[in-house]
């Protein structure tokens, strides 16, 4: 072990060597920073000796030497990489939250790279030469779309549901059916968000049933609301029962007291009307009177990240003035992305092959089936590939309709060289990274979330695999 530590290399031998200075020369991290990353790297190697941890095998200090120089040109190039790469998603989930979720539109992405890239008039007011207010564009057009009074724009739905029930339920008691106390990706639960809005919550009805007479005993002089929370990624059958929203919105109006709906994902386009779920539309929601509901930006809406707060002026104007707006505002670009989105739905006849997210979504089956066979095609000209075409499943995804269901196909490849596990695996190390999904030992290639100019881009990955060995 102590013979090991003496073999490790001073600070000096490591700038010493010739890929130290090939790693300088890229200009990418001058030579202080690169230092601190081989001063890590050493005593993290020392430290690990000391408390007993054994190299995977005996090394010579120059083994020990090279060891640590491949080290430091790893993290030299992940530091200085592109902080997200670029992937093809081709699992046939829309809204894939682990892959950044929508994908933005053409108008929007350009929207977004103009205002970071110089001066805008954010807060700016260029009639008359005063401060002006970062929401009011935005807000002008959810307005015009949903019909709602006023509108405000968090970074998150999860902000926009701790703004709300911190401004008007802090501590006093909020009323919800106990099938709605969900929990979402990240762990995050609406009876934890409450708690730390210093809502108290109260719960009525069972897991699988709620009725009204439940709410209505539940109503005190400390209610401050009735909350209705989307299901998000979960689906209750069977022996259920739960309050219609207008019976619900009836009773708080009949109680004096706040109706809100934490709507999840939230829907501006009639899916529904396609077929796809039953999903209803955040316009008919507010038709019916709701005060106040909260959506998220970046899932059906096709967005940015963002939670969108619809309703009433008069409870909106309160939400605009609390002190918490300050740590939860958006920024500049979000703003510019949500703007450019919002106006793709002000042209109906043009919204359709406008926005990715409503693409992909809807899309025929023929379409489809076209683009597996051209994908097919690419693939099996290649030497030691298979492919072949395979009707399965997609699905919306982002914890948006889970018990719906796309009728979609899949290219499945099989490769000489490769397990199903080992294609997947070496697919994802491409640039751009493709990401399929594997079944029953087989590599299945989902074409609904894959575009059209991606097919080449996929054929040619499989190009450079043929000529590469790759681990199994």
């Amino acid at each position: 072990m102590s013979e090991w530590i003496r073999h490790l290399p001073s600070i000096k031998q490591i700038q010493d060597q010739r890929a130290f200075a090939d790693l300088v020369q890229e200009g990418k991290m001058d030579v202080h920073y690169l230092t601190r990353l081989a001063q890590e790297i050493v005593q993290e190697k020392r430290g690990a000796l000391l408390k007993g941890s054994k190299l995977s095998k005996p090394m010579t200090r120059e083994e020990l030497l090279g060891d640590i120089m491949e080290e430091l040109k790893k993290r030299h190039d992940t530091l200085t990489a592109t902080a997200f790469q670029a992937v093809i998603n081709a699992t046939g989930i829309v809204l894939h939250t682990n892959l950044g979720r929508a994908r933005l539109n053409e108008e929007a992405a350009a929207a977004m790279s103009k205002v970071a890239a110089g001066y805008s008039d954010l807060e700016f007011d260029l009639t008359t030469g005063r401060r002006g207010s970062r929401n009011e564009k935005v807000e002008q057009l959810l307005t015009l779309l949903t019909g709602a009074e006023a509108a405000l724009v968090v970074n998150n739905n999860a902000a926009a549901v701790f703004l709300i029930l911190r401004a008007y339920a802090k501590h006093r008691e909020v009323i919800v059916s106990r099938g709605e106390l969900i929990e979402i990706g990240g762990s995050f639960r609406i009876s934890s968000i409450m708690e730390e809005s210093d809502a108290h919550l109260i719960e009525v009805g069972t897991t699988n049933k709620t009725h009204e007479q439940d709410y209505i005993e539940a109503i005190n002089d400390q209610t401050a609301m009735v909350l209705k929370v989307h299901h998000s990624n979960f689906k209750m059958s069977g022996f259920t029962a739960e309050v219609p929203r207008e019976e619900l919105i009836t009773l708080a109006q009949e109680r004096n007291i706040l109706y809100y709906e934490d709507l999840g994902s939230g829907a501006f386009y009639p899916f529904e009307q396609k077929g796809i779920g039953e999903e209803p539309t955040v316009q008919a929601i507010l038709a019916q009177g709701a005060d106040l509901v909260s959506m998220s930006g970046d899932k059906l809406l096709g967005g940015p990240q963002a939670g969108i707060i619809l309703g009433k002026k008069s409870y909106i104007d309160r939400l605009k003035k609390h002190q918490l707006m300050r740590t939860l505002r958006t920024d500049k670009m979000t703003l510019a992305a949500l703007a450019m989105t919002l106006q793709a739905y002000l042209n109906q006849a043009t919204l359709e092959a406008t926005l990715p997210t409503i693409q992909d979504i809807i899309v025929d089956e023929e379409t489809l089936h076209e683009r597996a066979g051209c994908l097919c095609t690419g693939l099996n000209a290649l030497e030691g590939i298979g492919a072949a075409v395979q009707a399965t499943e997609a699905y919306v995804g982002g914890g948006t309709m889970p018990d719906v269901t796309l009728p979609s196909y899949a290219v499945v490849v099989q490769a000489a060289r490769y397990s199903a596990e080992g294609l997947a695996r070496a697919l994802r190390a491409q640039q751009p990274a493709i990401v399929g999904r594997v079944e029953e030992n087989r590599l299945l290639l989902d074409v609904r979330t894959i575009r059209e100019k991606q097919l080449s881009v996929i054929v040619d990955a499989f190009k450079r695999l043929n000529g590469r060995s790759y681990s199994q």
